[in-house]
């Protein structure tokens, strides 16, 4: 019979530190931007370019479509997102940064790159490198690099 520990249990190791990152990071924007962290993932999806769908939001975030949906409503009702009509489809919307939701985004990068940098600063640069390289690989084998822009 194997030998398991849940604390050893890579994707549950993985879980609590993707939540533990997050809730710090929300730390940083949540009280003086009033986002959360789902609305922080489809401002920071958005900025990577326009005509994002909410649905290509659910997949490329893995949140689920009723977070995303209630984060999209929140941030459409503060002018920060707006839906256009898709061309190509009358029944989807795009969404896209709104001139306030650029404006908020360039203010939200460099605190959140700033804190990207200074957790990576708690390893030495080797682990670093190796984290990195170890992600990379991992969403190489799952295929998560498909659905990123």
């Amino acid at each position: 019979m194997a030998d398991f520990h849940l604390t050893r249990f890579l994707p549950f190791r993985l879980n609590r530190l993707a939540a533990e990152i997050s809730e710090e990071l929300a730390g940083l924007y949540a009280e003086r931007f009033g986002i959360d962290i789902p609305q922080w993932r489809v401002l920071a999806t958005l900025s990577a370019g326009d005509g994002w769908t909410a649905k290509a939001i659910v997949a490329s975030t893995r949140t689920h479509k009723s977070t995303i949906s209630r984060a999209v409503e929140a941030l459409s009702r503060r002018g920060l997102i707006e839906a256009i009509r898709s061309p190509d489809d009358k029944r989807e919307f795009r969404l896209r940064l709104t001139a306030s939701g650029r404006r908020l985004f360039r203010q939200l990068e460099p605190l959140v790159l700033d804190y990207e940098r200074k957790l990576l600063a708690r390893l030495a640069d080797s682990e670093g490198h190796a984290l990195e390289k170890g992600i990379t690989a991992l969403e190489r084998a799952l295929k998560l690099e498909e659905g990123l822009r």
